[in-house]
């Protein structure tokens, strides 16, 4: 088994609209010791995406560079696959379960390849440091220095490794943040060692499905819990969600009586209230056993430990104990989900748009296939070769897939499709539209903030790249 550390950075905060501007790793082996060179590449932006300026402005990488050092998103994936994505490697990153695992699926699915496989086939897995350094903090701290950000705990890689004397000049730098986090990671095992070869354990969800069906209440970190427990509580899993690999857990923090006589309307109506809401938030969370969750089983607590997070066997168990004794509750609960389910997919828009619907179904070994035959296919053979691509996602994605990455192959009839798609996707809506977004928002930075040489050189790049992107009127 080797780790393979790896950063983004975007052209957007969003997995579904952005794109990866730049992809830096480094493998080491179970020991963190250092496999190879690092890989540090930039990916070529196609002339459909329009970069946010906050984005720009964070990592410093103009648009016109990705342009000119970059690989096509086709050449970046074949690479990725072929020398990256070997076996029995886990990818471990800092918040890349919700943030660079999600673009890399994006990329992988617009180029052909499976979406999951990169992560789990052929003993392959992958980890998320940010919840184990929370739990560490929170159960196991001796050996690190943990900052404060506002007075509250946090910990940021770039604090971390300030507080922690590592090495970390170029915050926002895939490579710099990869290595910053390899050395982090480092302190962290040599620190405490049996936490963090724990978590490496159970990283899997069989194993997390393990502890959170064995019917003990569990200690659990997560980002969504209170700052000023550490982010970590004791939970109870109500019940498996019926229809996916995850529990729903209840957190033991809070008395479960004042629920017990609410509607399930009422219970979903308070589980879907945000922090700015004035109503109380169910204390009810979907823990996803994919998603590698920091969890232990109770006997990790000790009394410091308990102290930190707040834990009080006592209220703890009283809290577990009114729950086993309303079974009724639990029935409620899961009637709520559906509420809640349904109505979050009433209010989703319906995509049209074929790059957004990675999430429409699991390709199955036909659409494989089919997929294999694209990528080795000539990109002259593209028209012909469509009409016999039996699946209707694959078929509507070669003809984006050729424009982004053979842009010297397209027909004059192609070219006029593309440049007819590109009109509709970045200036449809006026104002609003990708194009008129991003120029509102300079306009704001440059009015409301003061601004580095660098930044304004930044944006003015910015600026120049969409003026030069921006589609010729149709006649």
């Amino acid at each position: 088994m080797t780790f393979f550390f790896y950063d983004l950075e975007t052209s957007s905060g969003s997995p579904r609209n952005g794109r990866i501007m730049q992809f830096a790793g480094q493998r080491t082996n179970e020991n963190l010791e250092l496999i190879g060179e690092p890989i540090n590449l930039l990916v070529r932006l196609s002339d459909d995406v329009i970069p946010e300026p906050d984005a720009i402005l964070v990592h410093g990488i103009p648009p016109q560079k990705t342009l000119e050092e970059g690989l096509s998103e086709a050449e970046f994936a074949a690479y990725f696959q072929e020398h990256i994505a070997i076996e029995q490697t886990i990818f471990v990153g800092y918040n890349n379960i919700r943030f660079d695992d999600e673009f890399m699926r994006a990329l992988c699915y617009r180029t052909f390849y499976d979406p999951y496989e990169w992560h789990w086939k052929q003993d392959r897995g992958r980890w998320d440091l940010l919840d184990a350094v929370r739990m560490m903090r929170a159960l196991r701290p001796e050996g690190m220095e943990w900052p404060f950000l506002d007075d509250k705990p946090t910990v940021k890689l770039e604090e971390m490794a300030k507080a922690n004397g590592i090495l970390h000049d170029n915050a926002h730098d895939a490579l710099s943040d990869v290595m910053a986090l390899i050395e982090l990671a480092r302190k962290f095992k040599s620190s405490q060692p049996r936490l963090f070869d724990y978590l490496v354990q159970v990283k899997d969800k069989k194993s997390v499905a393990k502890l959170a069906e064995s019917g003990d209440p569990f200690v659990y970190t997560s980002g969504r819990y209170d700052s000023n427990h550490l982010k970590t509580t004791v939970v109870y899993s109500l019940a498996k969600h019926p229809r996916r690999d995850s529990a729903l857990v209840f957190d033991l923090r809070f008395d479960p009586s004042s629920w017990f006589d609410k509607s399930p309307q009422e219970l979903a109506t308070h589980w879907q209230a945000r922090r700015e809401d004035e109503i109380e938030r169910l204390p009810v969370k979907l823990m996803q056993y994919n998603r590698c969750p920091a969890v232990a089983p109770l006997t990790v607590l000790d009394e410091p430990s308990s102290k930190r997070i707040g834990y009080d066997p006592k209220v703890f168990g009283k809290h577990l104990e009114a729950i086993k004794a309303t079974p009724g509750f639990i029935e409620k609960v899961l009637t709520a989900l559906d509420i809640v389910e349904n109505e979050q997919q009433t209010r989703l828009p319906l995509d049209t748009d074929v790059d957004q619907q990675l999430y429409d179904g699991f390709w199955v070994d036909r659409d494989r296939s089919e997929m294999l035959q694209i990528r080795h296919a000539d990109p002259s053979e593209f028209s012909e070769l469509q009409k016999i691509i039996k699946n209707k996602r694959l078929r509507e994605m070669m003809p984006l897939y050729k424009a982004r990455n053979y842009r010297n192959s397209l027909t004059t009839e192609e070219h006029e499709l593309w440049e007819s798609y590109r009109q509709k996707k970045l200036l449809s809506g006026g104002e609003r539209s990708a194009v008129g977004r991003a120029m509102a928002r300079m306009q704001q930075i440059g009015t409301t903030r003061s601004l580095t040489n660098n930044q304004q050189y930044l944006l003015e790049e910015l600026r120049l790249y969409i003026e030069s992107v921006i589609p010729e009127p149709e006649q």
